[in-house]
């Protein structure tokens, strides 16, 4: 008996209710500003036909006082799992056409199971934020559901990859789903994200701004360091949500998807030597280096706009995922400072628990002096970065190209916090500071008392650097591994971490450590 044509035409009716969101007008007004929509946005993430939709006939019940019947399709948020690349990923997208996206109970269910699910399975969510907040007309049930997803965020956290798409707005307790997962990717120019509009805090404080100020991209990229990839448009943030899932496992109990080569090359790079000035004071850029040392010279960093003086991101060197983390003494001449403390140390607690080998590049002559530091907190900031490292068991490979001064020559991961390797350039400095301001203390009586107190300092200064800070002084201590011509740095550190991968390091049982937050 064949099934009633009747029943097959109300589900397909339905399912064409449920795919046409807010309308067709309002889906074409978005496509002609060059906006994806929700389901857009999902379309262009997964490999065709491999989409499986769960919940598309959800909608809000309508007990709550006051709610008059409404049709909210799939309750504003389009949820289920498809392919990226081979592999599932758990993802959902909010439908600002559908009630302004707005979170009811029903919609913050979707999303909970979604992420149950992934948590079940081991693989990743990805999450398009295109919201204007929590449905009011469902009171507390709001609430109820965003307390829910915030919940699994940290379930999930550590478990398996979130990375956060905020494609329209995001503002009030909506903006805290995004920053308790991985990664935020913001589009520029259509997405806001922001605790309270500049409407508010001039109620409030009588401060006057604009949304330009608080809660664009840009602001949350470059002052307030809230997002890690700033994107041209959607088809771009879904580009960067793509490679940055190509460098991730897809939980924690697997690899990184590494592509290790046959054979690792050991020719040496011969323009490496040239990168780095003969004199130490002289700046220089370490995307150079970076460049040179990973494969095809393809870096995708993270937060490049915020705390500029270091630099982070992933990469494959000869094959294998790493995580990058360098000074950049273009910048406050690479000191680590309050932000750039907080940016390695997330970072670094990241590679950690999803098994990413973290290689660190070495040019540091301290921590940045001030008072703004000192009052801002530096010494529990800068703590950060030496818990992350010490807390870290992966595999830990670190270069020093040139000044390893004092505490921050600890905090880039020395052999005492756990490196596994630690080599050094020849134009490698390592000593508690830097030769003048060690001279200048030593022996200060000697400089004034001499007829000449400029060359005397400078003849100490000279001397000082050749007899306690040469990388040599601390490799005849065993604080490094070796000492090795720039050349040949990719070589010795592919070497490295083919030598590493297999490091299993167990700690203390424990429920959690205490990083000093």
């Amino acid at each position: 008996m064949a099934i009633s044509k009747k029943l097959l035409d109300e589900l397909h009716q339905r399912r064409a209710t449920a795919q046409a969101g807010g309308g067709a007008d309002k889906l074409a007004a978005r496509r002609a500003k060059g906006v994806l929509t929700a389901r857009d946005r999902l379309d262009g993430l997964f490999t065709t036909g491999t989409f499986m939709e769960s919940g598309m006939h959800a909608e809000h019940d309508c007990h709550n006082f006051g709610m008059e019947k409404k049709s909210l399709p799939c309750d504003g948020v389009i949820t289920g799992t498809g392919l990226v690349d081979g592999r599932v990923v758990a993802a959902f997208s909010q439908d600002f056409t559908v009630g302004g996206g707005a979170l009811g109970r029903i919609h913050a269910k979707k999303i909970c199971d979604a992420m149950d699910y992934a948590l079940k399975v081991g693989c990743p969510v990805i999450g398009f934020n295109d919201s204007g907040g929590a449905r009011i007309q469902e009171g507390d049930d709001s609430l109820s559901g965003y307390g829910q997803v915030f919940f699994r965020n940290v379930l999930l956290s550590g478990v398996v990859p979130q990375i956060a798409i905020i494609a329209g707005p995001c503002a009030g307790g909506a903006a805290y789903s995004p920053a308790l997962m991985d990664f935020i990717i913001m589009v520029k120019g259509t997405a806001q994200m922001f605790i309270c509009g500049p409407e508010v805090i001039q109620a409030v404080t009588g401060q006057k701004c604009t949304m330009e100020e608080i809660g664009s991209a840009t602001a949350n990229a470059s002052v307030s360091g809230n997002i890690h990839f700033i994107a041209e448009n959607d088809p771009h943030a879904i580009q960067i949500a793509k490679k940055l899932l190509s460098f991730l496992p897809s939980n924690n109990v697997m690899d990184p998807p590494h592509h290790p080569v046959p054979q690792v090359d050991l020719t040496p790079d011969a323009a490496m030597n040239a990168l780095v000035p003969a004199i130490s004071k002289d700046a220089f850029d370490i995307y150079h280096v970076i460049a040179r040392l990973v494969d095809s010279a393809d870096f995708l960093e993270v937060q490049r706009e915020w705390a500029k003086n270091i630099v982070v991101g992933l990469a494959r060197l000869q094959g294998i995922v790493v995580g990058l983390i360098a000074n950049q003494p273009a910048v406050k001449a690479g000191t680590l400072d309050i932000d750039a403390s907080d940016k390695a140390a997330r970072f670094i607690r990241f590679c950690n628990v999803f098994n990413i080998p973290i290689v660190t590049l070495v040019d540091v002559p301290g921590f940045l002096p001030g008072v703004q530091q000192e009052r801002g907190g530096i010494i529990r900031h800068g703590a950060k970065m030496l818990f992350a490292y010490a807390a870290a068991t992966v595999p830990k490979i670190t270069v020093i190209l040139r000044k390893a001064y004092g505490g921050a020559y600890l905090a880039m991961c020395s052999a005492d916090m756990g490196a596994d390797f630690v080599y050094a350039w020849p134009t490698a400095e390592i000593a508690v500071m830097g030769a003048d301001g060690a001279v200048r203390i030593l022996f200060k009586r000697e400089i004034l008392a001499a007829a000449d107190p400029k060359a005397k300092e400078a003849e100490l200064v000279k001397e000082y650097r050749e007899k306690f800070c040469t990388p040599y002084e601390a490799a005849a201590k065993g604080m490094i591994t070796d000492i090795i011509e720039p050349a040949e740095t990719r070589a010795v550190v592919a070497l490295a971490l083919r030598n590493t991968l297999s490091k299993r390091e167990t700690r203390p049982a424990k429920k959690h450590c205490t990083i000093p937050l």
